[in-house]
């Protein structure tokens, strides 16, 4: 399992909060419920950062699947596998696919067909983040063990490959690709997990706020209906 540093303070609770972050414009993108689901508008060719807050007393570990894909491992994501283990109270932005202990390929919104899953042969879940949370198994109190620290690196997959910048049709589903490669580090720890099912399982859908609006998700928005004035003019305009 991997740790995440640094921590923040949180409020007391039994879950861990799921957002997605716009790292380019710098705003936590808004859900918007629908028919029992969560959805949040992405833009095409922008950074995003999956951000978690474990707001609960004890250790968690968090098992994040980004389009149907494992975010650390790249196996086909299923609760059972290596996630983030989140501090008391701490809070932590995961902006990428783990490449090894010290670097990420960044999460991008790009095209279905130019997603990781989709260009790895995985097309099916493109489209939705989701987290699977499980409590650590609690002992009684005991004298530290001394370990060495783990210098193994975890399997690099493809090499990042370049996304285009420019925003895609509004006709075409949102996927996260495989960005360019950042520092990111972080560490092995131990974590033996108190159930072998999740205490949460939390979803999130992506699409274009294009889309979102053509599906009804997002209410389309009402012009401004233009009011008679009495007197419209404003200053003196300049003679032509």
């Amino acid at each position: 399992m991997l740790t995440i540093h640094p921590a923040q303070a949180g409020h007391r609770s039994a879950q861990v909060a799921l957002e997605l972050f716009d790292r380019d414009t710098g705003q936590v993108l808004p859900i918007h419920a629908h028919r029992g689901r969560a959805h949040v508008p992405g833009t095409p060719g922008h950074r995003y950062a999956v951000r978690l807050r474990n707001s609960s007393a004890e250790r968690v570990l968090v098992v994040l699947s980004v389009d149907g894909v494992n975010a650390v491992t790249g196996e086909d994501a299923a609760p059972g596998q290596s996630g983030y283990v989140l501090e008391p109270g701490q809070s932590a932005d995961i902006n990428g696919w783990r490449k090894s202990l010290s670097d990420v390929a960044q999460f991008v919104f790009t095209d279905l067909h130019d997603s990781y899953a989709a260009r790895t042969g995985r097309p099916a879940n493109v489209g939705v983040v989701g987290i699977a949370v499980f409590r650590e198994k609690q002992r009684p109190a005991s004298p530290p063990l001394a370990s060495a620290p783990l210098q193994e690196r975890s399997k690099s997959s493809a090499e990042a490959s370049e996304l285009r910048d420019e925003a895609q049709g509004a006709s075409r589903a949102l996927g996260t690709g495989h960005g360019q490669r950042e520092w990111a580090p972080t560490r092995h720890t131990a974590f033996e997990r108190a159930s072998r099912r999740p205490a949460q399982v939390t979803e999130l859908h992506y699409d274009s706020r294009e889309r979102l609006i053509a599906a009804g998700i997002i209410p389309t928005p009402q012009p401004i209906a233009s009011v008679p004035r009495a007197f419209p003019g404003g200053f003196v305009p300049d003679p032509r």
